[in-house]
């Protein structure tokens, strides 16, 4: 079966282009639950400090990529609301103060407070209920695995106030798990205490999440997890050769043992032409970014601030790649992994700069257009958009169940 399965996904990679009908794009579209697993609506709230603005409604039309009207608009049936925290929080033992504050932004600014079009889904049925309710299923996912602040008992906290599923890092290495794009690798990898965290979120039924993981975490938590993982919003090395994607033997690996990949939209992770222009990406760029930032002044705070003022100019003046950069990112994962291993993770909002025709959540119509003129079936796109992310949660609630009894 698994053979046929790489035959079907192949043919898909060099599938021709078809004509596809506006009908049959709404019927596709709306027969999906288009889950996307990392939007970072939350962080537009959030300064670096333990302040939290709570001016923006998501009901109103608001300047970013996410917006109620817009969800609408996208067929949008379920978001991971991440519960971002900054590395910064860590000094301090801040990050917990964070979290708990995004946690309740989630809950109640959303949710409880438009709850005609919000539900709190803490299980996959949950978001099946809340789709077939005409409602949008709204989930939490921390990230940054320093908000547990290396707590077990934080951990479980959060677990029932509705976390399901954890980033084990940010872009910070933590006391027990090393990052991607964080400095040395201390721990190298999961410390002991990082696999006791691992098990305990599988004992929880929270998702374990490796994007942002450095690649020795990754197969780390690989090897300790007894449930599937899941990268929330990565994309592929093959394509676009970053820290933060997943190489093919990553992909192809936690496919085998039941995992999905979550392609992040952003235009690094999906364009190589992008990711080489960009200081936080390329290497060369960055020094020299620094060399003229130093240039100008030689004050470090000031350094620090035209630094970052310079990279967001950057990202936002790049040629955006086209939709089928996104494409093509799906379809080399179906090619090497099997339809099962693909998801959506678009990290709307936290990320600058998106590709053409995916300005923001109201788009994905767009996407379903695209993948359909690739020669994707219905229920391909279903699989895509869903019920591989469902099957995966149903897996980690089954396993949760496993574990509690014993």
């Amino acid at each position: 079966m698994r053979s046929v399965t790489f035959l079907l996904a192949g043919a898909l990679a060099f599938a021709q282009t078809r004509m596809v009908t506006d009908a049959e794009v709404q019927r596709v579209h709306k027969s999906a639950i288009l889950i996307d697993t990392h939007n970072d609506f939350v962080d537009q709230h959030n300064d670096e400090t333990l302040a939290t603005v709570k001016s923006l409604d998501i009901a109103g039309t608001i300047k970013g990529h996410t917006d109620l009207p817009r969800l609408r608009s996208g067929g949008v049936g379920a978001v991971f609301f991440a519960a971002y925290v900054a590395g910064s929080l860590v000094n301090g033992n801040r990050s917990s103060h964070r979290t708990l504050e995004n946690i309740e932004f989630i809950r109640n600014e959303i949710v409880a407070k438009h709850p005609k079009d919000f539900v709190l889904a803490l299980t996959a049925d949950d978001i099946v209920a809340a789709h077939k309710s005409g409602k949008i299923a709204a989930l939490i996912g921390i990230e940054g695995g320093h908000a547990i602040q290396d707590s077990l008992r934080l951990l479980r906290i959060y677990s029932e106030l509705g976390v399901r599923y954890m980033t084990l890092t940010h872009n910070n290495n933590n006391n027990w798990a090393d990052a991607a794009n964080g400095s040395g690798a201390p721990n190298n990898g999961l410390s002991p205490f990082g696999k006791t965290v691992v098990t305990e979120m599988n004992r929880l039924g929270m998702m374990v999440d490796v994007s942002h993981v450095s690649d020795k975490t990754f197969w780390d938590a690989l090897a300790v997890s007894r449930s599937p993982l899941m990268a929330s919003h990565s994309s592929c090395r093959a394509l676009s050769n970053i820290k933060r994607n997943m190489s093919d033997e990553m992909i192809i690996a936690m496919a085998k043992k039941g995992g999905v990949i979550q392609i992040n939209f952003a235009c690094d992770f999906v364009s190589q032409a992008v990711a080489d222009l960009l200081p936080r990406d390329n290497p060369e760029a960055a020094r020299r970014l620094r060399e003229q930032v130093a240039r100008e002044t030689s004050d470090p705070v000031k350094q620090a601030q035209l630094d970052l003022e310079r990279r967001r100019e950057i990202e936002r003046n790049v040629s955006r790649p086209p939709l089928s950069a996104v494409v093509e990112q799906i379809d080399h994962v179906v090619k090497i992994a099997g339809i099962d291993a693909v998801g959506i993770g678009t990290d709307y909002d936290g990320v600058g700069c998106v590709p053409q025709g995916l300005e923001d959540v109201s788009k994905f119509p767009n996407l379903t257009r695209a993948l359909l003129e690739k020669g994707y079936t219905p229920l391909q796109i279903r699989k895509i958009y869903g019920e591989n992310l469902l099957r995966v949660m149903r897996a980690n609630e089954q396993v949760a169940r496993s574990l509690r009894t014993q």
